[in-house]
C-alpha cells in the first residue's frame, strides 16, 4: 500500500522552504455551487461547464477537479465519476479527478470498479482524490457514523488498493466484508491512478505521508497551509519512502483582467458575499438541519478562515486565499506563494459567488494564455 502514480516526464521533487521547486502545474477547481446552478436549467449548466473543461485542455492546463458532497448546497456533483466521464470524453490531455471522493459514502469495490472504468475511457487520466467528509449533516441523513468516518475511509481506502492490484479480493473489515469480489476493469494507469489525500488535521497529513500518497489543502492560509506542508515533508523523509516525493496541490481562488483594477473590481464583492459557496437556507431549516464540523483547533482555525472571508477582500488578498489582478500581477504573486508555500499543483478557482459567466471565462483564458506560459519558460 502507497504507491504514488508516476511522474510526467521532466517533473522534480518539490521540497519549498526556499529550495528548488517542481515543474509547477496548473489545474481548474470547477465549482457547481447552489447559487449558481440555480440560474440556468441543469443540463445547459452542464454543457456550459463541459465547454469550459475543453477550453483549459486546449490552452495548457494539467488537470481538473470537482468536489463531491451529498445533502448539500455546496456541490451538486454528487456522482461525480459519471460528470468526470463526459469530461474525459470532451477532452484529450486534461487529467480529471474528484477533490475528492468522500470515502465513506462508497462501497469500496464499486468505487475501485467506477474510478478503473473512468480511468480507461481516459486513457490514463485519472487523479483519485480521497476525503474523509467534514458536515455531520451529511452523515446523518444518510445514517452514517459521523465520528468514524476516519477509520471507515482507511478501511475504504486499503479495499480500493486491493481491489486495483489483486485479482479477487477477501476482506473482513468492521464496515466491509468482502468474499472473493473479482474487481473489473484493472486501471488503465499501473499499478493505479495517482492517490491524493484531503488533508487538514495534523494526522491526516501523517497518514497521507507515511502512506506515500499525494497531499491536497484547499482553506487555510499561506502561513498555515506552509506549516502543515512542511510537517508533510518532514514526516515523509523520515519514512524513508524512495522517491520522487509525492505532489503537493493548493487551490486557490483566481480571478484574471487585464488590469488590476478591473480584475479587483470584478471580484472584490463576488468574493466576500459568496466565496465559498453561498445557499443552503433551505437546508438549514429542515429537520436534521445544517450540523456542521467537529469542534477541534484545525476546525476552529478554518472557522476563523470562513469568518474573515466573510468580512474583508483584504483578508482573501493578504493571506493568499484568492489572486487577483493582471496577469503580470497574478504571475508574481503565484511565484511568491510557490516559494513561500511549497507546492507543485496550483488548483485555480475562477467561479466563486455570482460572478457572471462571461468573466469566469475570461479569467480563465487569460490565466491559460497569459499567466501558464510564464512557468512553463522557467528551468
Amino acid at each position: 500500500m502507497g504507491s504514488v502514480g508516476k511522474r510526467r516526464k521532466g517533473e522534480k521533487e518539490s521540497r519549498g522552504g526556499g529550495e528548488p521547486m517542481a515543474q509547477l502545474e496548473f489545474a481548474i477547481w470547477d465549482g457547481f455551487y447552489e447559487r449558481h446552478m440555480a440560474t440556468a436549467p441543469t443540463a445547459d449548466l452542464l454543457e456550459q461547464h463541459l465547454r469550459e473543461a475543453a477550453l483549459a485542455d486546449e490552452i495548457g492546463y494539467h488537470s481538473y477537479f470537482v468536489i463531491e458532497h451529498q445533502n448539500s448546497y455546496i456541490s451538486h456533483i454528487t456522482s461525480p465519476s459519471v460528470y468526470l466521464a463526459a469530461v474525459a470524453q470532451r477532452t484529450e490531455r486534461l487529467r480529471v479527478g474528484a477533490m475528492l471522493y468522500v470515502l465513506p459514502f462508497h462501497n469500496p469495490i464499486r468505487l475501485a470498479q467506477e474510478v478503473a472504468l473512468l480511468d480507461q475511457l481516459s486513457r490514463g487520466r485519472v487523479e483519485f482524490g480521497t476525503g474523509i467528509g467534514v458536515h455531520e449533516h451529511e452523515f446523518i441523513r444518510w445514517n452514517l457514523p459521523f465520528y468514524e468516518r476516519q477509520a471507515m475511509a482507511s478501511e475504504a481506502l486499503e479495499i480500493i488498493l486491493k481491489a486495483w492490484t489483486e485479482e479477487l479480493v477477501t476482506y473482513e473489515g468492521k464496515y466491509w466484508r468482502f468474499n472473493e469480489a473479482v474487481p473489473i476493469p484493472r486501471p488503465y494507469q499501473q499499478p493505479y491512478p495517482p492517490v491524493w489525500v484531503g488533508a487538514h488535521s495534523p494526522a491526516s497529513l501523517e497518514y497521507a505521508a507515511k502512506h506515500n500518497f499525494h497531499v491536497a489543502q484547499n482553506i487555510d492560509v499561506d502561513s498555515v497551509v506552509a506549516e502543515k506542508f512542511q510537517l508533510y515533508r518532514q514526516v515523509w523523509q523520515q519514512c524513508d519512502h524512495p522517491g520522487p516525493m509525492p505532489r503537493l496541490f493548493l487551490m486557490r481562488f483566481v480571478h484574471v483582467a487585464p488590469t488590476d483594477a478591473q480584475a479587483e473590481a470584478e471580484a472584490k464583492d463576488h468574493l466576500v458575499r459568496g466565496g465559498i459557496a453561498g445557499g443552503g437556507e433551505w437546508l438549514k431549516q429542515t429537520r436534521v438541519g445544517f450540523k456542521g464540523v467537529q469542534e477541534t483547533s484545525t476546525n476552529r482555525e478554518i472557522q476563523r478562515v470562513f469568518q474573515g472571508m466573510s468580512h474583508s477582500y483584504e483578508f482573501w488578498i493578504d493571506n493568499g486565499l484568492a489572486l487577483v489582478g493582471s496577469p503580470d500581477t497574478v504571475i508574481q504573486k503565484i511565484q511568491a506563494q510557490q516559494q513561500y508555500v511549497g507546492y507543485d499543483l496550483l488548483c485555480t478557482n475562477h467561479r466563486f459567488g455570482e460572478l457572471p459567466t462571461e468573466q469566469v471565462v475570461s479569467s480563465l483564458t487569460l490565466f491559460g494564455r497569459e499567466v501558464i506560459p510564464a512557468f512553463r519558460a522557467r528551468p
